[in-house]
């Protein structure tokens, strides 16, 4: 099971910001030297894991081989994560992140699909480490069946935290009415369409280690958007040969 990032204390500055308790991270919190050093080593190790998985496969690198790539002890490795599996997954778990905080910071005019696009793109369609590393990562869990019990445990995790922002657009919205179910159910629809728009878009990659135009990705995107906006109820197709159907 991917265990979750530790919390830490929010604050409104931007990413890099110097402050008398520490540094202003990409997700917009505050950290100080002793939770960024865990950040960094949490970091190293699965970005080794991923950089092994990929060069090797994942049934062929031992978490020991990790921790040398990533130079930690191997008793640190299991500090942070119980598997090479959940380490690999955890470069994911990065990415959901960023995309939850992307979202939070998406202007509270936009609808709550039009947010959620824009924060995909945000994070998938920029030419930074953390979408090049969460595209690898998709990549490779594509091809990893071992690799997909763990997905899915992370999509739960991740799910809550993107439900609790939904969540929290809503209560700030024009009719804060409780909001029931659909928090939970519109953060794990969008996690899942996310998780099937990548899978088909890296279906059009040339070899093994290609990506695909971004081009594709924003029509993949957009197409799961415009099926959600439109729901996903279709109407059923009558049988001509049933009595009960009367012409």
């Amino acid at each position: 099971m991917v265990r979750p990032e530790a919390p830490l204390t929010p604050a409104r500055a931007e990413p890099g910001t110097r402050t008398a308790t520490g540094t202003v991270t990409g997700a917009g919190v505050v950290t100080g030297r002793r939770e960024r050093k865990k950040l960094a080593t949490r970091a190293a190790v699965r970005e080794a894991a991923l950089r092994l998985g990929l060069r090797h496969g994942v049934e062929n690198v031992t978490v020991e081989q990790i921790a040398t790539e990533a130079d930690i002890a191997l008793r640190t490795f299991f500090n942070y994560f119980s598997s090479k599996e959940e380490a690999v997954v955890a470069v994911v778990a990065a990415g959901c992140e960023a995309l939850t905080a992307e979202f939070r910071a998406r202007p509270r005019t936009e609808s709550m699909l039009w947010a959620l696009r824009q924060a995909v793109l945000a994070v998938v369609d920029h030419d930074d480490e953390t979408s090049r590393d969460y595209i690898r990562a998709a990549r490779l869990i594509s091809r990893t069946p071992s690799l997909l019990p763990h997905q899915l445990a992370l999509l739960v995790s991740q799910e809550k935290a993107l439900a609790e922002a939904i969540a929290e657009r809503l209560r700030s919205g024009a009719d804060p009415a409780p909001s029931g179910i659909y928090p939970a159910l519109c953060a794990a629809t969008a996690l899942t369409a996310l998780r099937v728009v990548l899978s088909r878009w890296l279906e059009h990659a040339d070899g093994l280690d290609e990506t695909p135009p971004m081009d594709i990705l924003r029509q993949e995107i957009d197409q799961a958007i415009a099926d959600l906006a439109a729901g996903l109820d279709r109407p059923g197709s009558a049988d001509l040969d049933d009595p009960a159907i009367t012409p």
